[in-house]
């Protein structure tokens, strides 16, 4: 099994990892490191993969590209040792490493590699049937004692093995890896101890200074669990000084976790009297130049001439501050009763539903202060801005909004600067929505307790895009069945634009992607999309629909029965967004690419209001349906489905996009359905 993640994703699945560690299930995991929120920062620190020391699996580092392909053939053999049995996560540096362009040799082969990894030869199955076995039993206190110890063993054994497997891979590939990689550390009476990437960068300083007659070298491990502990206290036994540069912090604990663990284990060794530094350094992917490794090696030879001068524990590269100094405000705050009356909703007496929204007029809506002001750093054309400024023309009052993680989140708010005229706030995917319906039950306790006045009126709206439904939709769900008064607007991008178009539930059949390639052996995704409307309407919440740019006085109307409707529960709305950048299309066309997505009913117009499905616009009707080939010639993501190989693609593709039109002009029909 293989997989890969990277910061808040490996915290999002982190209690499945002692689970297989401990049922000793090997697999493998790319472990891009990553920042850890928060604040939101997706570039390259320690963060995450500190956070994996605990649990049970066996952890190599890759300094470059070439060592990512060989680490995870060689995590393949020592995981499934017979006496190691243990999953491996193969880190290596976000950006840094991830997104370098090297050229890398590889086995043509792939028998090459099966013989040198060998047969898998499982202890178990769960798939025998004749010979049942019970996978993750519960235990009780001496059983699993007995357990961890035999995973301790576990890591001992492949301590020794890891060794034997780097030689043997050397063997065939050419390629030497080590336990530790020094360098120019025969001699060295000052060393730099430090992870990955920065390695290389460091190799330069220890060059620099030596020409200054400075004896100076460094190392890094090429593992961390098991963590090389006779290795360190060998190759640090005759060091005067020594720096630890750890690219995260445990708070607290005067130091990052390298540090604690290598001034560990050089405590055990009697005859050890290094002078140890420890430096927090190059979070949230802050550029480790070759001056700052020269800086590290010189506050290490200072802290040994100079005891008690140097401080032992510190940060390097930080930016100090102004004492009272205020940001200034590039923008003045909505005021929410500048907003008001502006769009009015009319409700049916007998019913009291929403029976039509009045003052839907361009040029008054217009004056309309902006909420989201231009300066942002989204990509030409993108649709987020288009939805969210239409959609905010139907809101009146105050409005508190907040942004999953994702492109519309990072583009708006990168520190010190806001686009956001309101209250605006971040949280990941799967706390979203629980962090605002706090905020909704906050405002009405402080209304309950008379700290607010009774008349108090806010709109909250949470903002999701870029693959939210996907991991957000649980906690989604569980505010919606809960009937907390806040809107949720998805923007449909149709993937992970944020992190490199990935694909996500959202992205259509046959769509290419950077997960799902169009080519020669594969042909786009593989699955029709997730319908995020109609699951959202099974919860049975007062408002759902369907928003697109291209109608955007229909998309006004719904933002403001939207509004109303989130004064009794959720509602839920979903707009289709445009991204220029990975659905590989002209920004200029951007308008005609939604109009092109409705027309051919791929995205249909509708509503859902207290149960009763009711389309808000009809292509069929109106002589303007298009087939879908219509919409995905627009796009360079789905050019290839237009090649005669692929008709048969186009075919399933349409035919679900007819069974689902269909469906909903059946609903629409009959107020049963």
């Amino acid at each position: 099994m293989f997989n890969a993640t990277s910061a808040n994703g490996f915290l999002f699945s982190i209690e499945q990892y002692p689970v297989q560690a401990g049922t000793r299930f090997p697999m493998l995991l790319n472990l891009v490191t990553r920042s850890v929120s928060g604040p939101l920062d997706i570039k390259g620190d320690h963060s995450d993969l500190y956070m994996a020391l605990n649990t049970g699996w066996i952890i190599l580092l890759a300094r470059s590209p070439q060592a990512v392909y060989d680490m995870n053939i060689m995590a393949i053999k020592i995981g499934e040792l017979k006496d190691v049995r243990l999953p491996v996560i193969v880190a290596y540096d976000g950006f840094f490493t991830s997104h370098q362009k090297r050229r890398v040799s590889y086995f043509a082969d792939k028998q090459f590699v099966q013989d040198f990894i060998g047969k898998p030869e499982p202890l178990y199955t769960a798939l025998d049937p004749e010979h049942p076995i019970s996978f993750g039993p519960y235990m009780n206190e001496p059983d699993l004692i007995n357990n961890k110890k035999q995973l301790s063993l576990a890591m001992a054994a492949a301590y020794q093995h890891i060794g034997e497997v780097f030689r043997d891979y050397a063997a065939i590939s050419g390629r030497e890896y080590h336990i530790l990689e020094t360098y120019k550390m025969e001699d060295a009476e000052y060393a730099l101890f430090i992870l990955n990437s920065s390695f290389e960068t460091a190799k330069d300083a220890v060059d620099n200074l030596r020409k200054q007659g400075k004896k100076v070298g460094v190392v890094s491990p090429s593992i961390l669990r098991p963590f090389p502990y006779n290795d360190v206290i060998r190759v640090f036994r005759n060091v005067k000084g020594l720096c630890i540069a750890d690219r995260a912090d445990s708070y607290g604990a005067n130091g990052g976790n390298m540090s604690l663990e290598v001034k560990a284990a050089l405590k055990d060794d009697p005859g050890n009297t290094t002078t140890v530094l420890s430096r927090i350094y190059g979070l949230g992917g802050k550029e480790f130049f070759t001056e700052d490794a020269e800086r590290l090696f010189e506050e290490t030879i200072d802290a040994v001439a100079h005891p008690g001068k140097v401080k032992l524990f510190e940060y390097h590269g930080v930016t100090p501050g102004k004492e009272g100094y205020r940001m200034e405000i590039a923008m003045p705050p909505v005021n929410g009763k500048e907003v008001i009356g502006q769009v009015i909703a009319q409700r049916d007496p007998q019913t009291g539903r929403i029976s039509d929204v009045k003052g839907v007029n361009a040029q008054s809506l217009s004056m309309i202060p902006k909420r989201v002001v231009p300066g942002h750093g989204a990509c030409p054309g993108c649709g987020i801005f288009s939805n969210l400024n239409i959609f905010f023309k139907g809101l009146e009052g105050d409005v508190v909004v907040l942004f999953h993680t994702g492109c519309g989140e990072v583009v708006t708010s990168g520190y010190p600067y806001s686009s956001h005229r309101i209250t605006f706030i971040h949280n990941l995917f799967q706390s979203g929505a629980p962090t605002l319906s706090g905020l909704v039950e906050m405002m009405e306790e402080k209304i309950k307790r008379g700290e607010l006045p009774k008349d108090k009126k806010i709109t909250f709206v949470m903002v999701s895009g870029d693959g939210g439904m996907d991991i957000g939709m649980g906690p989604a769900i569980g505010t919606a069945l809960k009937g907390h008064k806040l809107i949720l607007l998805e923007y449909d991008n149709e993937g992970y634009m944020n992190t490199g178009d990935q694909l996500s539930f959202s992205t259509p059949l046959g769509h290419d992607t950077s997960t799902s390639h169009a080519g020669t052996h594969q042909k786009g995704k593989k699955t029709h999309h997730k319908d995020t409307a109609q699951i959202m309407a099974a919860c049975h919440i007062p408002y759902v629909a369907t928003l697109a740019e291209s109608n955007y006085n229909d998309m006004i109307k719904k933002a403001k029965k939207a509004q109303e409707y989130a004064q009794e529960g959720f509602v839920y709305l979903k707009a289709l967004s445009l991204c220029p950048l990975s659905w590989r299309s002209d920004e200029q066309i951007g308008e005609k690419i939604i109009a092109n997505a409705v027309d051919s009913c791929f995205f249909p117009l509708y509503e859902v209001d207290h149960g009763i499905t009711k389309i808000t616009y009809d292509p069929e009707a109106k002589g303007k349906k298009v087939p879908v080939t219509e919409w995905l010639k627009l796009m360079g993501k789905t050019r290839h489905l237009t090649k005669p190989e692929n008709k048969d693609i186009v075919e399933a593709f349409q035919k679900e996009v007819d069974r689902r039109w269909l469906r909903i002009k059946a609903m629409h029909e009959s107020p049963y359905l």
